[in-house]
């Protein structure tokens, strides 16, 4: 008689399916930065952006060129920032918008109230050129810490949030340029307009939207 030998057979395990919090909320929910007032310390901000002007300041050929280099690092942060912050919006809001009009409002609100704390102080349509739209803040966070010399005083380190902006915007398939310029008057001094000029593609876009309503 053969003695026959029994191999155990394998144990199958059910596949482990990804835990959803019973609030419904995850790690895209919440913040990265756990404190009390979940803000980020001004001094850290300061210490950080006076080295990135730093940094883009080497090997420029004038203010312009350093505005672009600005522009260039801020462009990426906006193109990530876009879906995280859909993310964050209510269901009923989190479309990404796909016309001027309600870009120009997510930028204004949950996109600056995301990095200052706040809206943004202005919406306007420029007068003379149907493709520019101009956004203003009046005491622009990322200029109260860099100190310009005089013969550098056109320069605006608001460049770097023109890049985002000019992200969202691509992001949503409403390409632009995107510039910050000094606005200041008497009483807001350090006042700065982002004028955001869309392709004449995207303005054509919209007038056949408008004329199918």
């Amino acid at each position: 008689m053969s003695a026959t030998s029994h191999q155990p057979s394998a144990v199958q395990r059910a596949p482990q399916q990804l835990r959803t919090p019973s609030n419904r909320k995850t790690i895209y929910d919440r913040n990265l930065n756990r404190t009390r007032t979940a803000e980020l310390s001004r001094a850290s901000f300061a210490y950080l952006f006076g080295e990135m002007v730093s940094y883009a300041q080497k090997r420029v050929t004038g203010i312009q060129d350093l505005e672009r280099k600005l522009n260039e690092q801020g462009y990426p942060l906006g193109l990530r920032l876009l879906p995280l912050l859909l993310y964050r919006e209510p269901p009923r809001t989190s479309v990404r918008p796909n016309r001027i009009l309600p870009l120009l409002q997510f930028i204004h609100g949950p996109f600056w109230r995301h990095l200052f704390g706040r809206t943004a102080d202005a919406i306007e349509h420029s007068s003379t050129a149907n493709n520019e739209y101009m956004i203003s803040d009046n005491e622009p966070l990322v200029n109260q810490y860099i100190s310009v010399p005089k013969e550098m005083n056109q320069l605006n380190c608001a460049a770097y949030v023109a890049g985002m902006i000019e992200g969202v915007c691509d992001g949503c398939g409403l390409k632009a340029a995107v510039s910050a310029h000094n606005g200041g008057t008497e009483l807001w001094p350090g006042k700065t307009v982002f004028l955001i000029r869309f392709d004449e593609g995207v303005i054509e876009r919209e007038g056949l939207l408008d004329a199918k309503k």
